[in-house]
């Protein structure tokens, strides 16, 4: 067990640095005013139309760094401080959301599988390690039984989960690769603007990335635990 404490502290580590980051890097581009002194409300309707979208609203939510696309009713929701400001770090966030408005319209692959997955990781992943650990306790350290099979099915359920987690990569990746390149070829932003923005959503895209690796770490433990034990 120490091992895995050790693990789970390492990454719980890099997720704090990666996460710090990340609201240095979007505290900095804040103040970084967009020459056209358009909102992120702004931003996004405009990028949503220039991609010939009208079904989706854009709206304000509560909270910090919680924007998001919603595909279910069709809304991009925006945090207020990215909703309501005029600089790079809000026409960043506010046009990666519409990226995944654009993803939807047009049947993204990545995003269509990782919506397929939505319904079956939001059951499983609160429970999939508190399956595998009953298992075990059960007797899968014997090798066989039904505390085996029962920490086998909790192994499933924690690799829809770190599935999800890496299907997630190249939506995010996609959405932002969509914003940048609509940004820069509409030149909604100068060049300082742009390079604001780049770095904002590189940093942003990490904490996925930081959250897959987790995700398999802690995976490929529990698979050694409960596998292993059969040798």
């Amino acid at each position: 067990m120490l091992a895995y404490y050790i693990l789970l502290g390492g990454i719980a580590l890099v997720s704090w640095l990666v996460s710090n980051q990340l609201k240095r890097k979007f505290k900095k581009y804040s103040k970084v005013q967009l020459r056209n002194g358009m909102s992120g409300k702004e931003i996004a309707e405009k990028m949503l139309a220039d991609h010939g979208i009208y079904d989706v609203e854009v709206i304000s939510t509560q909270g910090r760094l919680t924007d998001h696309y919603n595909p279910k009713n069709k809304t991009v929701n925006l945090s207020e401080a990215v909703y309501n400001e005029r600089n790079a770090a809000a026409a960043a966030v506010a046009a990666h959301e519409c990226g995944h408005a654009v993803q939807h319209a047009k049947a993204y692959q990545w995003l269509e599988m990782r919506s397929a997955l939505v319904p079956v990781v939001s059951v499983t992943s609160g429970m999939s390690q508190w399956v595998v650990i009953g298992g075990i306790m059960l007797g899968a350290a014997a090798g066989a039984g039904l505390g085996f099979w029962v920490a086998v099915a909790g192994l499933f359920m924690m690799g829809f989960a770190t599935l999800f987690s890496f299907i997630t990569l190249p939506v995010e990746y996609d959405a932002s690769n969509r914003a940048l390149a609509w940004l820069k070829n509409k030149n909604m932003v100068s060049q300082q603007e742009y390079v604001g923005s780049k770095d904002a959503l590189k940093w942003a895209a990490r904490t996925y990335l930081v959250a897959a690796i987790g995700a398999l770490a802690n995976l490929v433990y529990w698979a050694f635990r409960v596998l292993g034990s059969r040798d």
